[in-house]
């Protein structure tokens, strides 16, 4: 055990940030994103048992565009819907590592092994993003329980974030138009359905994920809470577990 006294501990603890609501608002969007690509690829389905219209795939040659079927229309709807939540997904992810990464700081004094702007860039950056996502994860929950191992959803989660992207081209964002899939639906549906397993694997590994970390910090917060046992140092004594303990 570690015994720290005096103000430090208490500005430490006055100085993170709350991170359980916002853990549990992320963890909540990527079941819900999870949910609405399973919805996405049972149209997928529903697609393909339908067959292609003899009039030929949404987009022909030349750019031009044919009336769309009512099951291509609903499609339509159902992809507008699943980009919302994966919109609202990716805003409450990002607030998410922000926090996690600031309250990592705080507790282990160091600046984060990557700087503020990778929050962002390293996940449209080429090459950085297939690994700088993760490692911003990664270096939150080690620098909160140094020594600690790293909880088997953080390289789930990564594992199905990059068969995603390898599959689709950039994860949870739909390459190419919402006509594109369609046809790719009535010619490569199998091919399509993993692609959408791999982002459903990926939003479900990544709520765990959250949670592991958000749970870490939580503690942590907490124990800052926690009354200085009678025999501490002083008035203002904090008793702070150890590193991995």
């Amino acid at each position: 055990m570690t015994e720290q006294t005096g103000e430090g501990p208490v500005r430490q603890q006055l100085a993170l940030l709350p991170i359980r609501v916002s853990g549990r608002l992320t963890a909540g969007t990527l079941l819900l994103a999870a949910v609405a690509w399973a919805v996405q690829g049972v149209w997928e389905v529903r697609l393909a048992a339908a067959g292609e219209p003899a009039s030929g795939p949404p987009v022909q040659e030349g750019g031009v565009h044919r009336p769309l079927t009512a099951l291509e229309d609903s499609y339509h709807l159902v992809t507008s819907v699943a980009q919302g939540v994966v919109a609202l997904c990716a805003f409450f992810f990002l607030a998410w590592v922000w926090r996690v990464r600031d309250n990592a700081r705080i507790v282990s004094g160091e600046p984060p092994r990557y700087g503020g702007v990778w929050v962002y860039l390293g996940w449209i950056l080429p090459i950085a993003n297939l690994w700088i996502p993760r490692g911003i994860v990664v270096d939150a929950y080690r620098s909160t329980v140094p020594g600690r191992k790293l909880p088997v959803s953080v390289n789930v989660w990564w594992a199905f974030w990059l068969l995603a992207g390898t599959t689709r081209g950039l994860g949870l964002l739909r390459d190419g138009s919402t006509d594109a899939a369609i046809a790719r639906a009535y010619s490569e549906i199998v091919p399509l359905l993993c692609s959408d397993a791999a982002v459903i694997g990926a939003a479900v590994a990544g709520a765990f994920a959250v949670r592991a970390v958000t749970a870490v910090q939580t503690e942590r917060i907490a124990v800052g809470r926690c009354p200085a046992p009678a025999d501490a140092e002083g008035p203002d004594a904090v008793r702070v577990p150890a590193s991995g303990s």
